[in-house]
């Protein structure tokens, strides 16, 4: 089965919020085997919202909307839909009652009058209750077999919508099909694109049918296998050996699959050894203590940090001999070195990593341009301490600095 997908709302376009409906709509599908050929996001204007969902129905028959169902001016997916289908707008009565029922449950009686509008359908529309707001999903089908989906653009509520009533749906439509479109990722840090691409040029070739994709970002690169239009079993074979065999020839650089977490991974290694971890930082400000804290259980391994921003703070918590920042600087691999070496005191710990850096817009000179940053990290009397000039912003600057922070321990935690 194909479709199209169409998100709905000015909102997307400036730029104000992520389009996380139409990614969360595009691996759900893929999922349950469905084939998502184009995704268009349009804002909320009558004629925009009216040739997008057009020209989809026209390519593939079937369209699958988020937003504008809502009870204000700008929430047109409804009435512009209905119009394609050739359908007026009725009063569900059922539906009106239920919402009546809601708004005195929240204690927000009397109902709005706008919300009024939410209980009008196109007239044989199948209406796809949503327990979690006011906005109903909606299933309209024509004689032709076209269909158009249109679903609320709150992500909790399209997400509940999708699960109870649209997948289940798209299931009995596919019949007995069983083949799916499924995906594994490989997750690598600490190398480049083109790097990793010329180690695992030599077998791409033969991975196929699966296709492979190189997914770029502040963390590393992702390698996403995926397998399109295969049978369940044979997909899941197919993905699992292909994995394995990237995974091998990225050696050092891999972490984990699928959606692995590089803090999750070191946190285990921590915990397999059964050491205790502490973290001092300057220009990532907690960045490093904060992808550590949002792993569940950390407490068991993590013992705390310190944000080392000013001078004064390294020699006073950390105990940075003041002799060693005024002669290499407070950016340098000697003050990182100490500064890793202090928070293990500080902590009484056998582990620790240690961040200082130029983040930037300013503060760059010659020898230390804006995106130096000295890593350290110490397993009992072992250290390492790497130099790196990342690219981007202050914020991409910071956030690969965290990433590789925590490379740095996983790799020298692990076995010879």
């Amino acid at each position: 089965m194909k479709l199209e997908i169409v998100t709905i709302g000015t909102e997307l376009l400036l730029g104000y919020t992520l389009d996380s409906n139409g990614a969360e709509l595009g691996r759900a599908l893929a999922a349950a085997g469905v084939e998502v050929v184009r995704r268009t996001s349009v804002p909320d204007r009558r004629e925009a919202i009216r040739a997008a969902v057009a020209e989809a129905l026209e390519r593939t028959g079937f369209v699958i909307s988020t937003g504008g169902l809502g009870p204000t001016r700008d929430d047109l997916t409804k009435t512009v839909v209905a119009e394609l289908f050739g359908r007026t707008l009725v009063l569900d009565d059922a539906l009106l009652a239920a919402l009546e029922a809601r708004f005195k449950r929240m204690g927000r009686w009397p109902m709005p009058p706008a919300n009024r509008s939410q209980a009008e359908v196109p007239e044989g529309a199948t209406v796809l209750p949503n327990p979690a707001g006011t906005a109903p999903g909606l299933w309209l089908e024509d004689s032709g077999g076209r269909v158009a989906v249109l679903l609320p653009g709150v992500p909790r509520e399209m997400r509940g919508l999708v699960l109870d009533e649209v997948l289940p749906r798209l299931a009995l439509r596919s019949g007995t099909s069983r083949r799916v479109v499924r995906s594994r990722t490989v997750r690598t840090t600490g190398v480049p694109e083109s790097a990793l691409a010329e180690r695992v040029d030599p077998i791409e070739d033969s991975l196929a049918p699966l296709t492979l994709a190189y997914l770029p970002s502040v963390f590393g690169v992702d390698l996403r296998l995926t397998a399109w239009d295969l049978e369940p079993e044979d997909a899941d074979a197919r993905l699992a050996a292909a994995a394995r065999q990237v995974a091998r020839l990225v050696g050092e650089h891999y972490y984990g699959d699928d959606d692995s977490d590089l803090a999750a991974v070191v946190l285990q290694a921590l915990r397999q050894q059964r050491h205790r971890l502490g973290v001092a930082e300057s220009c990532t400000g907690g960045m490093v203590a904060e992808r550590i804290t949002n792993v569940p259980g950390a407490s068991d391994t993590f013992i705390g940090g310190v944000v080392a921003y000013a001078d004064v703070i390294k020699t006073a918590a950390l105990k940075v001999p003041l002799e060693v920042i005024e002669a290499h600087g407070a950016v340098s691999e000697e003050t990182v070195r100490a500064m890793a070496e202090g928070a293990q005191r500080l902590f009484a710990v056998d582990c620790s990593i240690a961040v200082t850096g130029v983040a930037g817009p300013s503060g760059g000179t010659s020898d230390k341009p804006v995106g130096t940053v000295w890593l350290a990290a110490r397993v009992h009397t072992d250290s390492r301490a790497v130099r790196r000039v990342f690219p981007g912003d202050r914020d991409e600057i910071r956030r690969r600095a965290a990433q590789a922070a925590l490379d740095l321990l996983r790799r020298l935690l692990a076995p010879a």
